[in-house]
């Protein structure tokens, strides 16, 4: 976590409000793999990371709230008894969401005022929005007192995200938000929303992302999408969801859908075995079928789920180019975002420069290169 940015946020709320406010810190993810599986009642593997998002938080005596987003330079002022959501793709509907869906649990917030600043890179798939939403419901929880469990808290924030943003998110951004452990991964069961902590010994490797920097037009409307191809496939099949779902079974039904829709299909059902698989390689320390995994988990991404972009399978290619790297695979939505890469540490630095100056010349824009490590999820900074 950010020492400075705890202090900037703590310096910003006394300067503005007069009173020394909580501080939470909500951490960024990655996911390891198993991408778009999460809604379809499978299995992730994601990890809470040391980027996040601070947020200070006090009661108001003013009569209204006031929300700061210091890295937009934004100031929303609210009213608690007239909340509804702001325009399209505005930061605040993340605050208001959250609010919104405690209310609804017939909890009663009082008027407080929250400021935030973060440092996960914009546009990185790396669950900013997460981070965000857990990091104002975890405020308001300890400020009044609310007797929310952390689970009934990321349900909280995964409905704000559904009901004021217009993302039919899974669990999995919020859950590794919250429930993030120090240099462990999570093998999280979407369904039964439990997870099995697999401590990773990384040896010689590291993880390192890599940022493309775009993030194409596409992604929100092709994210319901597919959730809705996943759906009605299931109900093709009678079952609940694609997790209960075999390649047999989906071949009985071969001629009832599109071939495009039964490849994404069975990217999901071949992605939900390919998870489990990982967590089983990481129990073993074999860092080469994780690797093998994760290359096979983007293939799968780009041919037949098909959410990826030039520049991501640009990035995987130069990766499959080096011998030091032992897997690569876009991360997160898609169409733009993050690769997250599997590299030796003493290639690192070879491997980034030669990365972005072949992704400078390709595309005429700048990658960026970031170095993450497995962190503790959501939580109050002393």
């Amino acid at each position: 976590m950010n020492q400075l940015l705890a202090k900037e946020v703590q310096q910003k709320y006394i300067e503005t409000f007069k009173v020394e406010p909580l501080l939470i810190f909500s951490p960024g993810r990655i996911n390891i793999i198993g991408e778009h599986t999460d809604y379809n009642g499978g299995f992730v593997f994601p990890a809470a990371v040391n980027k996040g998002i601070v947020a200070g938080l006090a009661k108001s005596t003013s009569g209204n709230c006031t929300a700061i987003a210091l890295d937009l330079v934004s100031t929303v002022k609210f009213d608690l008894d007239n909340l509804k959501p702001s325009k399209e793709g505005s930061w605040e509907n993340y605050v208001f969401g959250v609010i919104a869906e405690i209310q609804n649990r017939n909890k009663v917030v009082g008027n407080f005022n929250i400021v935030c600043k973060g440092d996960i890179p914009g546009g990185a798939g790396m669950s900013s929005s997460a981070a965000l939403e857990n990091s104002v419901v975890f405020g308001l929880n300890k400020l009044f007192d609310l007797g929310l469990t952390k689970k009934e808290m990321i349900l909280i924030s995964q409905k704000a995200e559904h009901n004021y943003v217009g993302v039919k998110c899974g669990i999995m951004d919020q859950y590794a938000s919250m429930f993030g452990i120090e240099n462990n991964a999570l093998l999280l069961d979407c369904r039964t929303i439990e997870s099995v902590p697999y401590k990773i010994n990384f040896k010689e490797y590291q993880l390192l992302l890599i940022n493309t920097n775009v993030k194409h037009s596409l992604s929100d409307s092709a994210y319901n999408d597919r959730r809705s191809v996943c759906e009605n496939i299931a109900a093709l099949l009678n079952v609940e969801t694609l997790r209960d779902a075999t390649e047999n079974d989906l071949e009985k039904i071969i001629d009832k859908v599109t071939p495009e829709n039964y490849q994404k299909a069975l990217y999901v059902i071949q992605e939900i075995a390919r998870t489990q698989k990982a967590a089983k390689a990481i129990q073993q320390n074999d860092l080469e079928t994780l690797g093998a995994l994760i290359y096979a988990s983007h293939n799968g991404l780009q041919h037949q789920f098909k959410v990826s972009c030039n520049e991501l399978d640009f990035l995987v290619n130069q990766a499959k180019k080096n011998k030091h790297v032992l897997g690569a695979r876009m991360m997160g939505g898609g169409f733009g975002g993050c690769t997250i890469n599997l590299i030796k540490r003493t290639a690192i630095e070879s491997f980034a420069n030669a990365t972005s100056k072949a992704y400078e010349n390709k595309f005429n824009k700048a990658c960026s290169v970031y170095f993450i490590e497995l962190s503790d999820g959501t939580r109050l900074i002393d």
